[in-house]
């Protein structure tokens, strides 16, 4: 069983930048990050597999930028450019597989809230 600690949210304005962080207890293949906005369906955001290649969301594609530090089992999530829209609860997945389904996340953290006002 593996543990996924998120951190990194908070309340900012539009244009501005966070950074979100995902600890992870034990070593996993895939990792990357969904998120939920009232009302509506969790959705993928991004991925990042253990060699490094990565896929994004179209609606994130150039402005979100996900890494992952292997030695610290630790994925990130930097988002710029903040748009009201991107105001979501950001959920740290982990898995064998792409990650791009729910279906496919085997672990999921317990989410941490991004508010970007206007």
């Amino acid at each position: 069983q593996v543990q996924l600690v998120e951190s990194g949210g908070g309340l900012v304005q539009a244009g501005a930048s966070l950074r979100l962080s995902c600890a992870a207890s034990g070593r996993t293949f895939s990792m990357g990050w969904f998120r939920q906005a009232p009302g509506r369906e969790r959705e993928f955001v991004a991925n990042i597999w253990s060699g490094g290649s990565t896929h994004y969301a179209d609606s994130v594609k150039g402005q979100f930028t996900i890494s992952r530090d292997n030695a610290k089992n630790t994925v990130y999530l930097q988002m710029n450019s903040l748009k009201p829209e991107d105001t979501a609860v950001y959920y740290c997945a982990a898995g064998a597989g792409s990650l791009r389904q729910i279906g496919d996340v085997q672990y999921w953290g317990q989410g941490t809230q991004v508010t970007v006002s206007s």
